[in-house]
């Protein structure tokens, strides 16, 4: 968890540092006061693009020099740090212990889930979105999963490239295919174990809390001979659709409301709310017993949508687990959260 976060002229904030405490931290302000982008600034200490998938010009203060600075000190004593230059605002920058890093190093130091309001139609958006949702759990169990990830992402866009020229070199698709092959067979499999302990997990969890869900990773699934001979034999398909139209960059999380047996995308939005919360803990509570330490946990705006009884059961559940961070526009709020640090922006 951390101990201190400072913030140097990123999104609304020119300069802010926090020492936050183990347990609950509770930012609340009015509307556009910065508390969601403090939580955005946490979510950048893990590899991606942060809870907001925004670009990172957009981040810099918008009046100020240029780039911004994200630091934060580990609870025990590392330091680690991601920003931008003024001279170049879309290239990220990482260090750990003042030594430059890829971002792929930030996942070994710390493990960072959120959930916000923009995540509430997860389980109606496209496939994509559910991807990427999926990615972030396996990364918080699998620290190794954004580089695979990135690798076959990389190996299929020159793939792509290559099919789109009038004569492709074989040898070179025979490359790219084998890239292909050996990092999407490992993300895969470090998705489906991570599947399949959250599975494991979801029905050992709590039922009177929230409702339970069930999960299942579909659209795609093939050994090494197998993918190999699929991405060979679609070389002329693949070319004229543009993109590849076979791995495990097709693969969708189906989710199910395990009570009415029904698809989550078919149950109300206060049921998938609340579904999406219970996946979140429950994972939560699988990543803190997997790596030994609970993840940084953001919940951005998430009282507010739950009513009194299920917000002392929410606090109850995360009371003891690692450090959280909320945000909201009124303390009362949290009042159920016992021992909370508050910070009012």
């Amino acid at each position: 968890m951390l101990s201190r976060l400072v913030l140097t002229d990123f999104r609304n904030h020119a300069d802010l540092q926090l020492s936050p405490a183990r347990g609950f931290v509770v930012l609340t302000g009015h509307n556009g006061a910065g508390k969601t982008n403090v939580l955005e600034a946490v979510s950048l200490l893990a590899p991606g693009r942060g809870l907001r998938r925004a670009s990172l010009s957009q981040m810099a203060r918008s009046d100020g020099p240029g780039g911004f600075g994200v630091a934060a000190t580990l609870i025990d004593g590392v330091e680690i740090a991601t920003g931008t230059l003024a001279t170049a605002p879309e290239r990220r920058v990482v260090r750990v212990s003042g030594a430059n890093a890829s971002a792929g190093a930030l996942a070994e130091r710390l493990s960072v889930l959120w959930l916000t309001p923009a995540m509430d139609r997860l389980f109606v958006e496209p496939a994509g979105e559910r991807r990427r949702f999926l990615d972030r759990l396996t990364l918080a169990l699998h620290p190794g999963h954004a580089a695979e990830t990135q690798r076959y992402d990389r190996a299929m866009r020159d793939r792509n490239r290559l099919l789109a020229e009038d004569a492709p070199e074989p040898a070179w698709l025979d490359a790219l295919e084998a890239q292909m092959v050996r990092h999407g067979l490992a993300l895969d499999a470090a998705r489906r174990t991570s599947v399949a302990a959250l599975e494991e997990r979801l029905r050992d969890a709590p039922t009177l809390d929230f409702p339970r869900a069930s999960i299942v990773l579909e659209g795609w699934s093939d050994d090494a001979d197998a993918f190999a001979a699929a991405l060979r034999q679609g070389r002329a398909r693949d070319a004229a659709a543009g993109r590849a139209l076979v791995g495990p960059h097709r693969v969708d999380l189906l989710v199910t409301h395990v009570d009415k047996q029904a698809p989550a995308a078919l149950a109300s939005t206060g049921e998938q709310k609340a579904l999406l919360l219970g996946m979140v803990l429950a994972h939560a509570e699988l990543v803190a017993e997997r790596r030994g330490a609970a993840p940084v946990l953001l919940l951005d705006e998430v009282a507010a949508h739950l009513d009194p009884a299920r917000r002392a059961a929410l606090f109850a559940r995360l009371s003891g687990r690692g450090q959280v961070w909320m945000t909201g526009t009124e303390r009362a709020l949290f009042d159920a959260a016992e021992n909370a640090m508050h910070v009012a922006l």
